[in-house]
């Protein structure tokens, strides 16, 4: 797949629709999250797997993307009642159902699993990323599983870029790039840490 161009100077991120830096957090509302910017902002991440090059992250990519489309519908189907993710979710499990909800559930795990995985090679300059990202499938992903999954997503770990291939596509300037990438991370863990925290609350279980 193409790569996105980026301005001179400029990193791949600062072409995505959105950043979960700009994603709005409201502190005075149980740390309410904004559900179209969120939205943007996962679809917008997944263009990183192009940068990952193989065909192999087409599944990553794909799960994600779908995991996107369920809670985009659910918003469309109800608007008034998914201005937030957790208003999303305590809204539509009250219909008996719990499509988005469950969606919500498996995107939080990717963004999380994505989030490890490249926070994790950026502190460590020596390892390869095949490593960081299987560390981090272990802890996120692995554990909830098939076995008709797991080979599938063990096949792109193993088929992830040298560091030295995947940087510069990510921004010409190294020091501008891994700056970048820690204050986009740094967002990412956040939101993540805030969706899972709710998560495991009794109101966004089915």
């Amino acid at each position: 797949m193409s790569t996105p161009a980026f301005p001179p100077g400029g990193t791949l991120i600062q072409t995505f629709r959105k950043s979960f830096v700009d994603v709005p957090i409201d502190a005075d509302n149980d740390n309410a999250i904004s559900t179209s910017e969120f939205l943007d902002a996962a679809e917008s991440l997944t263009t990183m797997f192009d940068v990952l090059g193989s065909m192999a992250f087409s599944p990553v990519k794909n799960d994600m993307l779908g995991n996107v489309k369920k809670l985009r519908d659910r918003q469309l189907a109800a608007p008034a009642e998914s201005e937030t993710l957790q208003a999303l979710v305590i809204n539509e499990l009250k219909t008996k159902k719990h499509t988005a909800t469950e969606g919500l559930l498996w995107l939080v795990r990717g963004l999380d699993f994505t989030c490890i995985a490249l926070s994790q090679n950026i502190a460590k300059e020596s390892e390869e990323l095949s490593t960081s990202f299987r560390n981090a499938y272990g802890s996120t992903l692995k554990p909830h599983h098939g076995i008709l999954i797991k080979p599938v997503f063990s096949a792109a770990m193993s088929a992830c870029p040298y560091r030295k291939d995947f940087y510069p596509k990510l921004g010409t300037d190294d020091a501008v790039v891994a700056a970048e990438l820690r204050t986009y991370l740094a967002a990412l863990e956040k939101i993540v840490g805030i969706l899972k925290g709710f998560q495991s609350r009794k109101e966004a279980k089915w």
